[in-house]
């Protein structure tokens, strides 16, 4: 048989490859096409706009679909963004390097080549990377920048007037349009009163952005363009205890506010929640020496049932409980409470990890013959007391707790949240004292904390907000570092999706302050890429010169493989070229395909008639004309704003996406070959890395 049919019938993974990966295509850019993936078990369906979410969400029983799982769940691990990028390349790669198979390239030739063909792209782009103060100097000296600052009133903390501001009426609570059999129904609620922005007041330094006292009211502000009527009360009003994210720009010129905009790619909700996250954190640094943006200190609580402008920032923690709970917390409203913190579960069973059980021994506790509604009895009467002793009000649990140890806590007034992260835990420890403990046992009181306070999460009328089946709750610490992004949505299959979103742009800035660098955005490094790569296939298909080999090192690629190079880096080039088209199409700036691809050649052609494609695509980029413009108009002035993307989170991308095709190629060439010719080939690629 033909070798081409060979490789037709045979190199199957990689053909799935490229079919998981179509279904991820619309996931692509900054204008994302939503999907519904529905549970065939449940009929229940859920909005994603995510790879992870995608894959995460399919039956992949195949062993390609297993390593493309995998290796998109350590992106998302590691960096919660380029995702999309990873799925989308490794597809349009395992096309290529078939149709390398289809024209006789051997393996060993595809491996070497493709790799130093990304590695020298790596290389190459580093000339579009930039300086995160560069780029911040930049966006705060913009056009959009400075009309966006300078044409915005400041909020003055004051506390006399309390005038309302006007806004869209207000939704009253309908308790009959539960639906039966959702678990999370849907209810029209009235909205979250509006929020001082995160601005010191002008002229008066001695004002502290923490207290409560004279705040006026603004009624000419796009803060309040979007949100409900205001009230700010003593209980509720004050600056630390709400945060807004309706904000156009970010209040200040600081910095961080405009690249966390940069980074957001037309994403305007969460854009405004980091925005009023960062300027929190920055002013809290200016006080307190602490990093100016801290990822352990944010975490999120999304409530169904409020429209989505009414998404906001809470200091403190906002979780949602039982409604058992809401007598209990009704009882320690304003009071400071002892507060216990639990590193694991809560629960008579649990041991630590690592815990050995003793063999060959069995406690009476667990024997089958004692009656069911006597087990547990002793262990929950011993926790109970053990709480009372120490006066603890408040458990905040990082795993599990028993049902029935729930229930004895709550007759005894005695709240106790579970599933509370290790970032919660550690802020309620250093702002209350509370030293967490992995068993009861364990407890004494210096462990105990003090000065921690719960409240129900209220409506700006001063009613709580009712969801059915869950009371949101805050709770909060004098000084404590911690805020909750509260994402809210009226569809329940958007729940997942905004949190998604939301984390994926925090982390984008968590990234990009750690690299103290980006990449310049809207496709320019992906485009200097496919011009890097063309230019080197053109040069490898004329006779080897000095510089080919010094471009690519190998004495195996300068002497027998010298035919196959250019086909190889043809079809590398091929998987840049459609993720730009991908881009293009999927953000309306072409039509179809072929008028994306046509446009991406016509770039390619001006950069080559430059002289240097890395001077056109930065001339480009500064203009606004390369092949995806800017996040979206400015609100202001129509001027479309800069977009930049992460270094590392990309380029990893890049390289998991390149390495999960080139393991499938090796594995499918296994198959085919058998294990011994596939031992030679391994050796004989170990002893060719080695020059590399």
């Amino acid at each position: 048989m033909a070798f081409r049919d060979v490789n037709a019938r045979r190199h199957i993974g990689l053909q799935q490859l490229s079919s998981l990966a179509l279904a991820g295509k619309t996931l692509l850019g900054p204008m994302k096409s939503c999907k519904f993936i529905v549970d065939e078990s449940t009929n229940q369906s859920t909005l994603i706009c995510s790879a992870f979410r995608l894959i995460e969400s399919l039956d992949l029983t195949s062993a390609a679909g297993q390593l493309l799982n995998e290796t998109i769940q350590a992106q998302n691990k590691e960096f919660k963004t380029g995702m999309s990028t990873l799925l989308f390349l490794a597809g349009a790669w395992s096309s290529a390097v078939l149709e390398c198979l289809q024209q006789n390239v051997p393996v060993s030739a595809i491996v070497s080549v493709m790799s130093e063909g990304l590695n020298s792209c790596c290389e190459r782009v580093q000339c579009l990377q930039r300086s995160i103060h560069d780029v911040i100097n930049e966006l705060c000296s913009s056009k959009a920048c400075q009309i966006g600052c300078g044409s915005r009133l400041k909020p003055q903390i004051s506390c006399c007037s309390q005038k309302e501001i006007s806004a869209p009426e207000k939704v009253p609570i309908n308790s009959h349009s539960r639906q039966e059999g959702n678990k999370y129904p849907v209810v029209p609620l009235v909205g979250f009163g509006s929020v001082v922005s995160l601005v010191k007041p002008t002229g008066d330094k001695s004002t502290s952005l923490i207290s409560g006292c004279n705040k006026r009211k603004l009624t000419h502000s796009r803060y309040f363009s979007t949100l409900g009527k205001s009230h700010f009360s003593s209980q509720q009003g004050t600056f630390e205890e709400r945060l807004s994210g309706s904000s156009a720009y970010p209040s200040q010129c600081s910095g961080l506010g405009h690249l966390a905009m940069a980074l957001s790619h037309g994403n305007q909700t969460s854009m405004k929640l980091l925005e009023s996250i960062v300027e929190y954190q920055r002013e809290r640094a200016e006080c307190s020496g602490s990093p100016q943006f801290n990822v352990a200190e944010i975490v999120t609580c999304c409530l169904l049932g409020l429209p989505e402008s009414y998404s906001c920032v809470s200091v403190g923690f906002v979780t949602l409980v039982s409604p058992e709970h809401a007598g209990v917390i009704k009882h320690f409203e304003d009071k400071p409470l002892r507060v216990l913190l639990m590193d694991g579960d809560l629960s008579e069973q649990y041991r630590h990890l690592g815990f050995n059980r003793p063999s060959k021994v069995r406690t009476i506790l667990e024997s089958p013959s004692l009656q069911e509604g006597r087990v547990g009895d002793s262990w929950l009467s011993t926790v109970l007391d053990i709480l009372i002793n120490f006066q603890v009000n408040l458990v905040l649990v990082k795993g599990n707790v028993c049902e029935n140890l729930m229930e004895r806590c709550v007759a005894n007034c005695i709240l106790v949240i579970g599933s509370v992260t290790r970032d919660v835990l550690r802020a309620f420890g250093e702002a209350t004292g509370a030293q967490p403990v992995t068993y009861l046992t364990q407890l004494n009181a210096a462990c105990v904390g003090s000065g921690a306070q719960v409240e129900l999460w209220k409506a700006c009328d001063e009613r709580a907000v009712d969801l059915g089946e869950l009371v949101p709750v805050r709770v909060k610490a004098e000084g404590i570092a911690l805020l909750t992004a509260v994402l809210s949505t009226t569809v329940a299959s958007k729940v997942q999706l905004i949190e998604d979103q939301f984390w994926t742009l925090v982390y984008r800035l968590h990234h990009a302050l750690n690299d103290k660098k980006v990449f310049l955005g809207g496709g320019a490094v992906e485009l200097l890429c496919l011009s890097h790569i063309q230019m080197l296939a053109e040069q490898l298909s004329q006779p080897a010169s000095r510089d080919t080999v010094k471009e690519f090192p190998s004495p195996w690629l300068a002497a027998t493989g010298m035919e196959y190079r250019s086909v190889v880096l043809q079809a590398l080039a091929g998987g840049w070229k459609q993720y730009l088209s991908a881009i293009m199409c999927n953000a309306a700036e072409a039509a179809s395909e072929l008028e994306a691809c046509t446009a991406v050649d016509n770039h390619l052609k001006k950069a080559a008639d430059c002289g240097s494609p890395s001077a056109y695509i930065l001339q480009e980029f500064r203009r606004g004309a390369l092949l995806i413009g800017g996040s979206g108009p400015s609100a202001d002035c129509g001027e479309s704003l800069k977009v930049y993307d992460n270094v590392t989170a990309k380029t990893e991308a890049w390289r998991r996406a390149l390495d999960l095709v080139l393991l499938v190629l090796q594995t499918d060439a296994e198959i085919i070959t058998g294990p011994k010719r596939n031992q030679l080939l391994n050796s004989y690629m170990s002893s060719e890395f080695m020059f590399l």
